[in-house]
């Protein structure tokens, strides 16, 4: 790689990734700290992991990102044969077999690592379809394509990671040229079958390739207080995170000093919550700067894909957008009672090896694609 090409990086784009790394590392502290024995287990592991992906993103970035394009159906391969390992190998977790155990080192969620690897191929595989997406039976390809992986996923059942495959894939097409009223007509009727397959569940018992408590984790957030215990059971989550973001009111009651979260009514606030706590102890201040910072790093991805150097690049810097985007819209949805809890991750915040060092993988593609754009001339 010429290293003048780093004259060309994105600062901003770096400089508002390093301000989520940090604001995430100190929430993530403050949540440890209820951890009787080991309050900073969560930061150091972290840490680690983070360490890990600032390699890999460095690593990449010296990698011309067209090069993946040759290995498109490979990284498609490994992406299959690696959801197939965690059915057969993996542990279940909450529920779901999405975990592979290595012995003394941490366990690793494949799925996460899919997701880039499905991005890098289906990229492929749409640059070689674009301008020919105008009608369904063009479109089908696209769908089986990556239907396969998703139908792996959700025999894990991993819904939340399923949703994210529906995203990067509806944006990916779209950017391609895809049809839009084929693909809202879509979206429509997925959305209606859904809302039917939920009411002929609840009302005459229809059979879901889903456990009844995942379905009903997935609808108690329409009124959490219905679950069959007065807000103790499945509600829980979403009462105790209302009731911290709540309680924060406009600049939080300082860090450590969250009570929902120093006394652990609040689950999981170091993983699916993590927007719970800053909204606590940093306030609406603390939780609306998170957003802009999120906003600030999506805007300048999608600059970085328009100025790529070829269509390849720009569905990567743009499918890893989507997969961001829907996962900060879902995280932060759960957590103030608007979406379903699903699990997933708040990127580059919520306590996870494998989400973290995932997400440093898609930071290099962004960058590799960045300072290798048509603009740059020498």
């Amino acid at each position: 790689m010429n290293l003048k090409r780093l004259r060309f990086i994105d600062k901003t784009f770096i400089i508002v990734l390093g301000m989520i790394l940090i604001l995430g590392l100190v929430a993530l502290t403050s949540a440890s700290q209820g951890i009787s024995g080991a309050p900073y287990f969560y930061v150091k592991k972290q840490l680690f992991s983070l360490l890990l992906g600032v390699v890999a993103a460095l690593l990449i970035i010296r990698y011309d990102y067209s090069h993946f394009r040759r290995y498109s159906m490979i990284l498609y391969g490994l992406s299959l044969l690696m959801l197939i390992t965690v059915l057969v190998f993996g542990e279940e977790v909450r529920g779901t077999t999405g975990w592979i155990s290595l012995g003394p080192l941490p366990a690793v969620q494949p799925a996460e690592f899919t997701k880039i690897l499905l991005v890098l191929s289906f990229a492929d595989f749409l640059t070689r379809r674009k301008g020919e997406l105008t009608t369904l039976k063009q479109m089908l390809p696209c769908f089986l394509y990556m239907g396969v992986p998703f139908l792996f996923i959700m025999m894990q059942p991993d819904l939340g990671t399923a949703l994210v495959y529906i995203a990067i894939t509806l944006v990916m097409m779209y950017i391609a040229g895809a049809n839009p009223r084929i693909l809202t007509y879509i979206i429509v009727l997925a959305v209606i079958l859904v809302a039917v397959a939920l009411f002929m569940h609840f009302k005459f018992g229809m059979w879901l390739p889903l456990e009844d408590y995942q379905i009903k984790r997935l609808t108690i957030f329409l009124d959490p207080y219905d679950d069959g215990q007065g807000g103790r059971g499945l509600g829980w989550n979403t009462i105790q995170s209302l009731i911290a973001i709540g309680s924060g009111g406009l600049t939080g009651k300082g860090l450590f000093n969250g009570t929902q979260v120093q006394l652990n009514f609040l689950p999981e606030h170091h993983t699916d919550f993590i927007y719970a706590v800053i909204g606590e102890e940093l306030g609406f201040i603390g939780a609306a700067l998170l957003i802009i910072l999120y906003g600030i790093l999506l805007i300048r991805a999608v600059y970085i894909s328009y100025d790529a150097k070829d269509i390849y690049g720009t569905f990567i810097v743009l499918g890893v957008s989507a997969m961001w985007l829907f996962h900060i819209f879902e995280n932060i949805g759960m957590s103030i009672g608007m979406m379903p809890i699903t699990g997933i991750p708040l990127p580059f915040l919520s306590y996870g090896g494998s989400s973290l060092l995932t997400n440093m993988v898609a930071v290099g593609l962004i960058l590799s694609v960045n300072i290798r754009g048509k603009k740059i001339v020498f």
